[in-house]
């Protein structure tokens, strides 16, 4: 069984992706009961992230504002133990990629709380909004086309502007880490991104959750062997734990 918390993101996610999910169906998808569905679509449409319709549920508005809502509905204060792993990795005054999504958006709220004089370069406008705060940041927002959906920035402009600069730590993470190591995201253009990210950082950093490989993550984003750390909700499948382990890539667990 999936933890709570990434249960409820994975529930809030596909009901974004497909309009409208049937409890049945998001009960076959996480490995849960339906009573348990039922439970998690009752908080979250508490939460304001979702309506709860005849038989299923659909986004609610604080959702369909995008990714920071939900960060803060389902991770207290903004950040959580993946997030705080992440951010005890990073030296104070170090400069770093920071990639979309609502772990990343919870890992710079962890760095916000945690340390000093950092320059960050960043595809996300929550991150920006989050970071922008601190007058000893540097906050460097790339250029490009904003998604209503979530705040993330992509296109061509936004790779010609990370080709730009050179950073110490890129900060990234991928929707599906598969038990051959590959890395599949949803959106072609953010993968560009992230690639650009990867090629003009000096160490890479990949999170990846926990929970059932979703299946509509096409597109190849890499290999588990090009990052230079892991972290990980929770321990990954066997055998990417043993490619890191071959490869000699610490995986980070978060709370152990």
């Amino acid at each position: 069984m999936t933890h709570k918390p990434h249960r409820r993101e994975t529930i809030v996610r596909l009901i974004r992706e497909h309009g409208f999910m049937p409890v049945e169906a998001l009960a076959r998808e996480l490995g849960v009961t339906p009573q348990t569905v039922r439970r998690d679509i009752g908080s979250l449409c508490h939460a304001g992230l979702l309506r709860r319709y005849h038989g299923g549920a659909a986004l609610g508005e604080a959702a369909q504002n995008g990714g920071l809502p939900l960060q803060k509905s389902l991770r207290p204060n903004g950040t959580s133990p993946l997030a705080e792993r992440i951010a005890a990795q990073i030296p104070d005054g170090a400069s770093l990629f920071v990639g979309i999504g609502a772990t990343m958006e919870a890992a710079a709220a962890a760095l916000a709380q945690s340390r000093s004089s950092l320059r960050i370069i960043t595809n996300n406008i929550h991150v920006a909004a989050l970071l922008s705060g601190r007058s000893d940041y540097t906050v460097i927002i790339t250029s490009g086309v904003v998604r209503p959906a979530d705040g993330g920035i992509t296109g061509v402009a936004t790779v010609d502007f990370i080709n730009q600069f050179k950073a110490d730590y890129a900060i990234l993470g991928a929707a599906v880490a598969e038990d051959d190591g590959s890395l599949l995201d949803y959106d072609y253009k953010e993968v560009c991104v992230m690639r650009a990210m990867m090629a003009n950082a000096r160490t890479r950093c990949l999170a990846i959750g926990c929970g059932t490989p979703d299946r509509t993550a096409l597109v190849r984003m890499g290999s588990v062997t090009e990052f230079d750390c892991v972290f990980a909700a929770c321990p990954p499948a066997a055998p990417v734990a043993a490619m890191l382990a071959d490869a000699g890539i610490p995986c980070h667990i978060a709370g152990q």
